[in-house]
This record gives C-alpha cells, structure tokens and sequence, in this order.
C-alpha cells in the first residue's frame, strides 16, 4: 500500500517541480497553478536531500519553503506532498503529522521488529485517523510476536468484531497463555461465522480435553465430527462406530461405517470386519427390538427408555425417538438428567423440529459437561 503511495507523492512533486531548474520560475501548463521559486527551489532541494536518507535536512528545506509568504493553495498543496513524502521515506522518523506519516511510521516500526513500538503507535494512528481494521490485527500480531500472549488475548478480545483474522490470532494467544476458556470462545465465534471444519475440528479437540468427560459425552463429540466433516482421518471413523457399538447403537455405527468406505476414508479387512459386525449386531438387535421396548416400559427408571431414543436417532426414526425418550423423562427416574436432555434434542432436530431442540440443549444444564455437550449441539443445530 505505502510503496505505491510513496511513488504516487514522488510523482506529484515531479510535475510541481520540474521547471524549476530550467526557467528560474516554476511555470506550469493552465491545468496547474504556478509554483514560485521561493517555494519551488528549497522544495526540490528538500527532496535532494530525502533521495540521499537525510531526512531532517530535507525537512528543514520544506519548512523554508512552506515560511514563504502569500502561499497558493497549489504551493499549499505541493509542500503537504513534500512533508508526507519525506514520512514515508523515512519509515515516520521524522514530519509524522499526517495519516500518511502515522501510517509510515507504523509500518516501519513492525517490520523492524520495534513491536512494542508498533503496539504504542496505536495512539498515534488514532490521532490521524489511521487506526483502521487492518492495523489492529497487526497490533496484535506485535503483541503475539513479541510473545507478550496474556496481552494479545487482552487485545483480541477487545476487537473480535474484526474478524476471522483477530480470532484465529485470539486463538493462537489464548493456547500460548493456557486459557482454554478464552480458546473456546474464540473458536466458538469461528465455528459461529464460518462454519470451516477446521475451526470445528479445533473446538471439539479442545472439547475432548475437558475433564471428567464421560465416554458418552466424548461418543457425542465424534458425532459432531462426524455431522461438521471434520472427522480427520480413518481412526475417527473406528472410534465413533466402535463407540455407538459399545453403547448399543449398531445401526449409527454401521451407518458410520459405510459412510467411511463410501467416501474413500476406510479400507481394508478391519473395516470389513467392523462393517459386518454392526452390520450383524444390528440385524440381531431388530430381531429383539419389541423385547427391548417391552423392557424399556416396564422399567422404574426412564433411562431405558432414553437409551431405546438415542437408538432410533441412529436408525433414523425420529418420531419413535421423541416418543421413546419423552416417556423416559417423564418417569422422572434418571441416572443422567443432562444425558436425557440431550437426545430429546437430537432427536427433535432429527425430526426437523430446530426451536424444540434448542430449548431441550439449553436445559442440559446440571453438570459442567453436560452443558458443555448441549452447548456444541446447539452449536452445530444453529449453523443447519
């Protein structure tokens, strides 16, 4: 942006300046004003001396220029250009008294690795009316650069409205620093705005980490993946299905499975083998179903009935889900509250029904984890 200022001021002042040395008087085309060689002479002089790094002198020579008397608004003019010319050449060193000069000075403070100086100039860019977007993701850029990590998360929580760019920057900040709570925001804000895998695949990372969680709670967490496509790989896959078969839920997991093979992930006999195992187990567990559902019902507690729930998201029978698992909250007789909450959600946005499911994540509430697992639910339910 800057070099090609630079080249647009250099410009100007060529044609300001070029018939001073030939005619004794600046004399321009009617398009232009004229330029007396009391300005003209020290102006050109002034930019002698720019062109050879001595900067204080050349400004020197445009404040002799710009004491002259009886000013034209082209002299005016073309001694600004001169003062911001010399600015920018000089990296702001010296004549920083315009938006061009703050913005010099800046630049030249950052890509100098003055970074504590770049996050300062901040006051001088404001004063100018610099301080735009771009420079305050370089601000925190500087703070991140220079290490200070506690301060870049300060700073990029200040101005998330800026961006990808500034939350990508709070991430990174917030890992140096060790504040999970400020990561997940920022990734949450992501995941928010653009939806990316990557930005899921980072949060449910970060999710996994969260202690205490269950391994129901994790099974949760890979369907996420599985739903956002940030599955990274063929063991995501082997770990969601032999989760959903560890709990009972052979048909998710041999829809996950074939999902697998379907999209070139999975190969090879211990796919095969796992394929044809929930493919097996499933069939066996229709076979049984009205047993299960007989045992479901007459259970004192509604877990069963919750667990028949999540089973028939899995097969894809929403409405007989929503039945099973209301029946199951309403014996009011639950191991895990949160738990049943949850796959009333599911099972209501499998059903279509987003408003119903977003108010039974948002009473996923009891544990740390549970709403932990709710709020990614909700998440993913608000993006589709």
């Amino acid at each position: 942006m800057f070099p090609k200022k630079l080249r647009a001021i250099a410009m100007a002042l060529a044609l300001g300046t070029a018939a001073v040395a030939a005619a004794g008087a600046l004399t321009v085309t009617s398009a232009q004003a004229a330029v007396r060689p009391a300005v003209g002479k020290p102006l050109q002089a002034a930019q002698a001396a720019a062109a050879a790094g001595n900067y204080k002198q050349a400004m020197q020579f445009v404040n002799q220029a710009a004491a002259v008397g009886g000013l034209t608004a082209e002299e005016q003019k073309i001694i600004g250009q001169m003062r911001e010319y010399i600015s920018v050449k000089s990296g702001g060193t010296v004549g920083v008294d315009s938006a061009v000069g703050a913005q010099a000075k800046f630049d030249n403070d950052y890509r100098s690795g003055r970074f504590r100086d770049a996050i300062n100039d901040a006051d001088l860019l404001r004063k100018y009316g610099a301080l735009n977007s771009t420079n305050m993701v370089i601000i925190a850029q500087a703070y991140y650069r220079m290490g200070d990590y506690k301060g870049c998360a300060r700073y990029t929580a200040d101005h998330t409205n800026l961006g990808p760019d500034i939350l990508e920057l709070q991430v990174r900040c917030a890992y140096e620093s060790h504040d999970d709570a400020t990561m997940r925001d920022a990734l949450v804000q992501l995941v928010s705005t653009t939806g990316k895998p990557e930005y899921w695949n980072q949060l449910l990372k970060l999710a996994e980490s969260a202690k205490g969680l269950s391994d129901h709670q994790t099974l949760d967490i890979y369907r996420i993946k599985f739903l956002t496509g940030s599955m990274t790989g063929a063991d995501d896959y082997f770990v969601l299905a032999q989760f959903a078969l560890q709990y009972g839920f052979a048909a998710e997991a041999q829809s996950v499975i074939q999902k697998g093979f379907d999209s070139k992930v999975l190969s090879g006999d211990r796919a095969v083998k796992l394929l044809n195992l929930a493919k097996s187990t499933y069939a066996n567990d229709l076979k049984n179903l009205p047993r299960t559902v007989a045992a479901a019902k007459a259970a004192k507690s509604g877990d069963l009935l919750v667990k028949l729930g999540e089973d028939y998201c899995g097969m894809g029978r929403y409405k007989d889900a929503l039945d099973a698992i209301e029946a199951g909250i309403a014996k009011d007789k639950l191991t895990d509250k949160d738990n049943a909450e949850i796959r009333l959600g599911q099972a209501y946005y499998g059903a279509g029904q987003k408003a119903a499911a977003l108010k039974a994540f948002a009473k996923a509430d009891a544990t740390p984890n549970g709403k932990l697992t709710a709020e990614l639910w909700t998440l993913y339910v608000r993006a589709h």
